[in-house]
């Protein structure tokens, strides 16, 4: 238990009538004739939920050692029987739409831009060059993911992929003491991963399914999302393998923040733009790296940018929820927060 000083306590735990119901496990397969090997198959390839048995396509699902047409077909068939893919109405959606939760950034006025703060089921990606809090924003999700409901938190666990070798467990000490919870109980609450090579990260993010299964998990950081790309696909004419495996990444990364209600927070990196012409291109001629794929998979785009002083400014470039807004904030010893 993570207990903070308003005596409030989030479970690390969760008992099983606290855990997400609207995941279903593969194992309701077999209540409809899908024998157990089967699944087990299932689960070896990384399918751990009824929404990606449906989600995943019949040709990948092929590919799963001892599966064949006949047996994918049964199995589509018995996942659509639990799970409606077919139209709904709005008003369905809008009913569907109220388990989305928002994670606090630690910092009200850039908490209001985004409507409450980084939302689950969706990719949030925030940018911009060094000094501008990135890595320090991912640090302090990590802590606010954990708080209670009405202290701004998700009341969840955190995943972090750190493809950079950033993180610093000792700097969610100062962030946990500003909000009163005990630094050891966080980073207990946080499965950290340090990804080798872009081949690695993806085979880190294929695994996350059977960790976000128990629907304990509310967060996913990577950072940062292009930094392995960058090194391990810079020779001539490698661009186009590039995206289509990063476009692979980001399909995957969108259906675990859809499939198990997580919020999936990306930094970025930044590159000059001597035309300054580009959609999201900053006044300084700088623009995020990953081109359109990473720009169509992310539901909200934030450019983080130095201001005056100590001053920091994130700009709201992209987000199906809200207007286009900036917002201030620095980086204090307790993490994002204010300028005061």
């Amino acid at each position: 238990m993570v207990t903070v000083d308003t005596r409030r306590t989030i479970d690390s735990d969760p008992e099983p009538e606290e855990v997400d119901s609207s995941i279903l496990d593969v194992d309701e397969l077999q209540n409809l004739g899908i024998n157990a090997a089967d699944i087990q198959k299932l689960r070896a390839a990384g399918i751990y939920a009824i929404s990606t048995v449906l989600s995943t396509t019949r040709r990948n699902l092929l590919k799963v050692k001892g599966l064949s047409e006949v047996k994918v077909d049964k199995i589509k068939e018995a996942a659509g029987k639990l799970i409606n893919v077919g139209f709904i109405s709005a008003t369905e959606q809008a009913h569907n739409r109220r388990r989305v939760i928002a994670v606090s950034s630690g910092s009200k006025q850039l908490d209001s831009i985004l409507g409450g703060g980084v939302k689950t089921m969706s990719i949030t990606e925030v940018f911009g060059e060094y000094r501008c809090g990135k890595t320090q924003l991912a640090h302090t999700l990590c802590v606010t993911a954990q708080l209670p409901k009405d202290m701004g938190g998700a009341e969840g666990k955190v995943a972090y992929i750190d493809t950079e070798g950033t993180f610093r467990p000792e700097r969610l000490r100062d962030i946990a003491e500003r909000f009163g919870v005990d630094a050891e109980q966080v980073c207990d609450n946080i499965s950290y991963a340090r990804a080798l090579n872009s081949e690695h990260q993806m085979e880190l993010i294929e695994k996350l399914g059977s960790t976000f299964a128990d629907g304990s998990y509310r967060l996913l950081i990577v950072d940062s999302i292009m930094a392995q790309f960058r090194v391990d696909y810079c020779g001539r004419g490698e661009l186009n393998e590039r995206q289509q495996k990063l476009n692979q990444m980001l399909g995957r990364l969108n259906r675990l923040a859809e499939e198990y209600n997580v919020a999936v927070f990306m930094t970025n990196q930044v590159q000059s733009d001597p035309g300054a012409s580009a959609l999201f291109a900053a006044a300084d001629g700088r623009k995020p790296v990953g081109g359109h794929v990473l720009a169509h998979a992310s539901a909200t785009r934030i450019m983080l940018r130095k201001g005056r002083g100590e001053e920091r400014v994130a700009k709201l470039q992209d987000s199906p929820d809200m207007p286009e807004r900036e917002a201030t904030y620095c980086i204090g010893e307790g993490g994002i927060q204010d300028v005061a």
